[in-house]
Protein backbone atom coordinates (compact mmCIF):
# COMPACT_ATOMS: atom_id res chain seq x y z
CA UNK A 1 0.00 0.00 0.00
CA UNK A 2 1.45 3.89 -0.98
CA UNK A 3 2.81 5.01 1.55
CA UNK A 4 0.25 8.07 2.29
CA UNK A 5 -3.21 6.16 2.32
CA UNK A 6 -4.61 3.07 3.88
CA UNK A 7 -4.64 5.53 5.07
CA UNK A 8 -7.77 4.59 5.88
CA UNK A 9 -8.40 0.85 4.99
CA UNK A 10 -11.00 2.21 4.34
CA UNK A 11 -12.20 5.89 3.13
CA UNK A 12 -12.53 6.77 5.50
CA UNK A 13 -14.87 7.30 7.93
CA UNK A 14 -12.67 5.09 8.78
CA UNK A 15 -11.31 6.76 11.91
CA UNK A 16 -14.64 8.65 13.70
CA UNK A 17 -14.05 10.95 16.08
CA UNK A 18 -13.17 9.89 19.56
CA UNK A 19 -15.16 11.46 22.24
CA UNK A 20 -13.96 14.62 23.30
CA UNK A 21 -14.02 13.48 27.20
CA UNK A 22 -10.36 12.59 28.70
CA UNK A 23 -10.07 8.75 28.13
CA UNK A 24 -8.05 7.80 31.37
CA UNK A 25 -7.99 4.13 31.23
CA UNK A 26 -7.06 1.53 29.18
CA UNK A 27 -10.16 0.02 28.82
CA UNK A 28 -12.23 3.01 28.47
CA UNK A 29 -9.36 4.49 25.55
CA UNK A 30 -10.03 0.88 23.92
CA UNK A 31 -13.37 1.46 23.77
CA UNK A 32 -13.86 4.80 22.16
CA UNK A 33 -10.65 3.61 19.80
CA UNK A 34 -12.95 0.87 18.75
CA UNK A 35 -16.11 3.03 18.39
CA UNK A 36 -14.24 5.30 15.92
CA UNK A 37 -13.29 2.60 13.53
CA UNK A 38 -16.32 1.01 11.38
CA UNK A 39 -14.99 0.70 8.07
CA UNK A 40 -11.80 -0.24 6.16
CA UNK A 41 -9.13 2.01 5.28
CA UNK A 42 -9.13 4.16 2.24
CA UNK A 43 -5.67 2.73 1.16
CA UNK A 44 -7.36 -0.75 0.51
CA UNK A 45 -10.00 0.36 -1.63
CA UNK A 46 -10.38 1.89 -5.32
CA UNK A 47 -10.57 5.62 -5.75
CA UNK A 48 -14.07 6.43 -5.76
CA UNK A 49 -14.64 3.77 -2.48
CA UNK A 50 -14.23 6.74 0.20
CA UNK A 51 -18.00 7.75 -0.86
CA UNK A 52 -19.49 4.42 -0.30
CA UNK A 53 -17.80 2.63 2.30
CA UNK A 54 -21.00 2.68 4.83
CA UNK A 55 -22.72 0.54 2.43
CA UNK A 56 -19.90 -2.05 2.03
CA UNK A 57 -22.26 -4.97 2.09
CA UNK A 58 -25.02 -4.84 -0.09
CA UNK A 59 -28.64 -6.38 0.90
CA UNK A 60 -29.43 -6.39 -2.77
CA UNK A 61 -28.47 -9.95 -4.19
CA UNK A 62 -25.64 -9.17 -6.47
CA UNK A 63 -25.58 -9.30 -9.86
CA UNK A 64 -23.81 -10.17 -13.01
CA UNK A 65 -22.05 -7.65 -15.72
CA UNK A 66 -25.50 -7.29 -17.75
CA UNK A 67 -27.43 -6.59 -14.18
CA UNK A 68 -29.52 -9.69 -13.96
CA UNK A 69 -29.44 -10.99 -10.52
CA UNK A 70 -27.62 -14.17 -9.42
CA UNK A 71 -29.19 -17.03 -7.95
CA UNK A 72 -28.22 -17.43 -3.70
CA UNK A 73 -24.33 -19.26 -3.56
CA UNK A 74 -25.26 -22.80 -2.66
CA UNK A 75 -23.67 -23.89 0.56
CA UNK A 76 -20.47 -24.98 -0.67
CA UNK A 77 -20.03 -21.82 -2.34
CA UNK A 78 -20.45 -19.95 1.03
CA UNK A 79 -18.55 -22.29 3.17
CA UNK A 80 -15.34 -21.62 0.75
CA UNK A 81 -16.19 -17.77 1.18
CA UNK A 82 -15.19 -18.02 4.89
CA UNK A 83 -12.83 -21.09 4.88
CA UNK A 84 -9.62 -20.57 5.89
CA UNK A 85 -6.41 -20.32 3.34
CA UNK A 86 -6.41 -23.29 1.06
CA UNK A 87 -8.68 -25.75 2.53
CA UNK A 88 -9.49 -28.32 0.18
CA UNK A 89 -7.76 -26.21 -2.93
CA UNK A 90 -5.17 -28.47 -4.72
CA UNK A 91 -1.71 -27.47 -4.94
CA UNK A 92 -0.57 -25.07 -7.59
CA UNK A 93 2.85 -23.21 -8.19
CA UNK A 94 2.45 -19.81 -6.91
CA UNK A 95 2.67 -17.00 -8.86
CA UNK A 96 5.95 -15.18 -9.73
CA UNK A 97 5.86 -11.47 -9.07
CA UNK A 98 7.09 -10.31 -5.79
CA UNK A 99 5.52 -7.89 -2.93
CA UNK A 100 7.09 -4.68 -5.05
CA UNK A 101 5.43 -6.05 -8.57
CA UNK A 102 2.26 -6.62 -6.74
CA UNK A 103 2.00 -3.38 -4.72
CA UNK A 104 2.61 -1.46 -8.14
CA UNK A 105 -0.48 -3.14 -9.72
CA UNK A 106 -3.10 -2.84 -7.14
CA UNK A 107 -2.01 0.93 -7.07
CA UNK A 108 -2.53 0.81 -10.69
CA UNK A 109 -5.36 -1.22 -10.56
CA UNK A 110 -7.22 1.44 -7.70
CA UNK A 111 -6.93 4.20 -10.49
CA UNK A 112 -9.06 2.66 -13.00
CA UNK A 113 -12.21 4.22 -13.86
CA UNK A 114 -15.82 2.14 -13.81
CA UNK A 115 -15.82 1.87 -17.09
CA UNK A 116 -12.73 -0.27 -17.06
CA UNK A 117 -13.54 -2.40 -14.31
CA UNK A 118 -16.68 -3.14 -16.51
CA UNK A 119 -14.17 -3.90 -19.57
CA UNK A 120 -12.33 -6.09 -16.96
CA UNK A 121 -15.25 -7.90 -15.53
CA UNK A 122 -16.25 -8.52 -19.37
CA UNK A 123 -12.98 -9.54 -20.61
CA UNK A 124 -12.87 -12.21 -17.76
CA UNK A 125 -16.30 -13.72 -18.32
CA UNK A 126 -14.92 -14.13 -22.02
CA UNK A 127 -12.32 -15.98 -20.74
CA UNK A 128 -14.18 -18.50 -18.35
CA UNK A 129 -16.46 -19.20 -20.70
CA UNK A 130 -13.88 -21.20 -22.73
CA UNK A 131 -12.40 -21.75 -19.48
CA UNK A 132 -14.40 -22.20 -16.67
CA UNK A 133 -11.77 -23.39 -14.12
CA UNK A 134 -9.32 -20.71 -15.08
CA UNK A 135 -7.94 -19.41 -11.56
CA UNK A 136 -6.41 -16.03 -12.99
CA UNK A 137 -9.67 -15.52 -14.95
CA UNK A 138 -11.77 -16.18 -12.00
CA UNK A 139 -9.16 -13.88 -9.67
CA UNK A 140 -9.54 -10.48 -12.55
CA UNK A 141 -13.31 -11.07 -12.35
CA UNK A 142 -13.37 -10.88 -8.61
CA UNK A 143 -11.56 -8.16 -8.50
CA UNK A 144 -13.58 -6.20 -11.48
CA UNK A 145 -16.68 -7.03 -9.02
CA UNK A 146 -14.66 -6.03 -5.96
CA UNK A 147 -14.05 -2.72 -7.45
CA UNK A 148 -17.77 -2.33 -8.45
CA UNK A 149 -18.78 -2.72 -4.77
CA UNK A 150 -20.54 -6.53 -5.81
CA UNK A 151 -19.04 -8.05 -2.83
CA UNK A 152 -20.78 -10.88 -2.33
CA UNK A 153 -20.36 -12.03 -5.77
CA UNK A 154 -16.51 -10.69 -5.56
CA UNK A 155 -16.23 -13.36 -2.51
CA UNK A 156 -17.58 -16.83 -4.40
CA UNK A 157 -15.06 -15.89 -7.76
CA UNK A 158 -12.06 -15.51 -5.08
CA UNK A 159 -12.84 -18.74 -3.15
CA UNK A 160 -13.19 -20.34 -6.78
CA UNK A 161 -9.97 -18.77 -7.61
CA UNK A 162 -8.16 -20.23 -4.85
CA UNK A 163 -9.72 -23.52 -5.21
CA UNK A 164 -7.98 -24.14 -8.25
CA UNK A 165 -4.52 -22.15 -7.10
CA UNK A 166 -4.56 -22.36 -3.36
CA UNK A 167 -1.14 -20.62 -3.31
CA UNK A 168 -2.14 -17.51 -4.95
CA UNK A 169 -1.32 -14.81 -2.80
CA UNK A 170 -2.76 -12.25 -4.66
CA UNK A 171 -6.22 -13.91 -4.07
CA UNK A 172 -5.73 -14.24 -0.56
CA UNK A 173 -5.20 -10.81 -0.06
CA UNK A 174 -7.98 -9.09 -2.13
CA UNK A 175 -10.06 -11.55 -0.43
CA UNK A 176 -9.11 -10.56 2.65
CA UNK A 177 -10.05 -6.96 1.50
CA UNK A 178 -13.00 -8.48 0.01
CA UNK A 179 -13.84 -9.26 4.03
CA UNK A 180 -13.50 -6.60 5.29
CA UNK A 181 -15.62 -4.46 2.73
CA UNK A 182 -18.38 -6.96 4.43
CA UNK A 183 -17.05 -6.31 7.68
CA UNK A 184 -15.75 -10.10 8.52
CA UNK A 185 -12.97 -9.24 10.13
CA UNK A 186 -12.11 -12.78 11.66
CA UNK A 187 -11.90 -13.79 7.86
CA UNK A 188 -10.25 -11.07 6.80
CA UNK A 189 -6.98 -11.59 9.01
CA UNK A 190 -7.40 -15.01 8.32
CA UNK A 191 -6.71 -14.28 4.70
CA UNK A 192 -4.23 -11.90 4.85
CA UNK A 193 -2.78 -14.38 7.17
CA UNK A 194 -2.46 -16.73 3.81
CA UNK A 195 -1.07 -14.30 1.78
CA UNK A 196 1.82 -13.80 3.90
CA UNK A 197 2.27 -17.61 4.21
CA UNK A 198 3.29 -17.59 0.47
CA UNK A 199 4.38 -13.52 0.19
CA UNK A 200 6.31 -13.29 3.69
CA UNK A 201 7.21 -9.89 2.85
CA UNK A 202 4.00 -8.35 1.38
CA UNK A 203 4.19 -5.09 3.37
CA UNK A 204 0.18 -4.50 2.88
CA UNK A 205 -0.75 -7.60 3.91
CA UNK A 206 0.76 -6.90 7.03
CA UNK A 207 -0.89 -4.11 7.13
CA UNK A 208 -4.37 -5.17 6.24
CA UNK A 209 -4.16 -7.92 8.72
CA UNK A 210 -3.39 -4.87 11.76
CA UNK A 211 -6.42 -3.42 9.99
CA UNK A 212 -8.31 -5.97 10.36
CA UNK A 213 -7.35 -6.83 13.96
CA UNK A 214 -8.25 -2.99 14.85
CA UNK A 215 -11.72 -3.70 13.76
CA UNK A 216 -11.64 -6.66 16.08
CA UNK A 217 -9.98 -4.55 18.73
CA UNK A 218 -7.09 -6.89 19.20
CA UNK A 219 -4.68 -3.40 19.57
CA UNK A 220 -1.68 -5.11 20.66
CA UNK A 221 -1.60 -7.78 18.34
CA UNK A 222 -2.00 -4.93 15.59
CA UNK A 223 0.41 -2.80 16.77
CA UNK A 224 2.98 -5.86 15.28
CA UNK A 225 1.93 -6.04 12.30
CA UNK A 226 1.65 -2.57 11.81
CA UNK A 227 5.81 -2.93 13.12
CA UNK A 228 6.21 -5.97 9.87
CA UNK A 229 4.94 -3.15 7.68
CA UNK A 230 6.91 -0.47 8.61
CA UNK A 231 10.12 -2.66 8.86
CA UNK A 232 9.55 -3.51 5.15
CA UNK A 233 9.09 -0.30 4.57
CA UNK A 234 10.04 2.88 6.63
CA UNK A 235 8.04 5.21 4.78
CA UNK A 236 4.70 3.73 4.91
CA UNK A 237 2.81 6.62 6.40
CA UNK A 238 -0.35 4.88 6.91
CA UNK A 239 1.35 1.90 9.31
CA UNK A 240 3.16 4.16 11.30
CA UNK A 241 -0.58 5.94 11.78
CA UNK A 242 -2.18 3.04 12.23
CA UNK A 243 0.36 1.91 14.60
CA UNK A 244 0.10 5.31 16.62
CA UNK A 245 -3.46 4.90 16.70
CA UNK A 246 -3.23 1.25 18.37
CA UNK A 247 -0.96 2.28 21.01
CA UNK A 248 -3.64 5.10 22.24
CA UNK A 249 -6.22 2.51 22.18
CA UNK A 250 -4.10 0.98 25.47
CA UNK A 251 -2.37 4.69 26.66
CA UNK A 252 0.81 4.09 25.66
CA UNK A 253 0.94 7.74 24.56
CA UNK A 254 4.05 8.48 24.10
CA UNK A 255 4.30 5.66 21.49
CA UNK A 256 1.52 6.91 20.05
CA UNK A 257 2.30 10.81 19.52
CA UNK A 258 6.16 9.29 18.26
CA UNK A 259 4.08 7.63 15.51
CA UNK A 260 1.48 9.61 14.65
CA UNK A 261 4.14 12.84 14.64
CA UNK A 262 6.15 10.48 12.32
CA UNK A 263 3.55 9.86 10.08
CA UNK A 264 2.41 13.52 9.87
CA UNK A 265 5.93 14.10 8.27
CA UNK A 266 5.38 11.53 5.98
CA UNK A 267 2.16 12.55 5.53
CA UNK A 268 0.67 16.19 6.52
CA UNK A 269 -3.16 15.05 6.74
CA UNK A 270 -1.86 12.42 9.28
CA UNK A 271 -2.00 15.44 11.74
CA UNK A 272 -5.78 15.26 12.09
CA UNK A 273 -5.00 11.53 13.93
CA UNK A 274 -2.16 13.59 16.24
CA UNK A 275 -4.70 15.51 17.43
CA UNK A 276 -7.83 13.70 17.64
CA UNK A 277 -5.95 10.67 19.53
CA UNK A 278 -3.25 11.97 21.48
CA UNK A 279 -3.93 16.09 21.91
CA UNK A 280 -1.65 19.02 22.15
CA UNK A 281 -0.34 18.19 25.62
CA UNK A 282 0.16 14.20 24.28
CA UNK A 283 -1.54 12.83 27.25
CA UNK A 284 -5.19 12.96 26.38
CA UNK A 285 -7.50 13.27 22.84
CA UNK A 286 -8.79 16.68 21.95
CA UNK A 287 -12.24 16.88 20.50
CA UNK A 288 -12.11 16.02 16.96
CA UNK A 289 -12.15 17.64 14.04
CA UNK A 290 -14.18 15.71 10.93
CA UNK A 291 -12.58 12.99 9.31
CA UNK A 292 -10.79 13.40 6.23
CA UNK A 293 -12.02 11.97 2.97
CA UNK A 294 -8.70 10.88 1.41
CA UNK A 295 -8.13 9.11 -2.12
CA UNK A 296 -6.80 5.46 -1.01
CA UNK A 297 -3.26 4.64 -2.79
CA UNK A 298 -1.75 1.96 -1.71
CA UNK A 299 -3.96 -1.13 -1.09
CA UNK A 300 -6.79 -2.39 -2.84
CA UNK A 301 -9.14 -5.84 -3.67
Amino acid sequence: MPTSTLSRLAALGLLGALTSCAITTEKERSKAVATSISAPPAALLPADSAASVAAAAPAAPPVDSTGAARSAPDARAGQLATEGPGAGAPAVAPPAVGAREASAERSREKKMTNAEYRQMLATADAALKAHPKDAAALLQRAKAKSYLHEYPAAQLDYSAALRYQRNNPDAYYNRGVNHLMMKRYKAAAADFAGALRYRPDDKESFFGRGVAKMQMNQYKPAVADFTHAIQLDSAYADAWEYRGISYASFDKLPEARRDLEHATTLNPVAAKSLRRYVGHDGKEPIKAAPMRTARPTAVRP
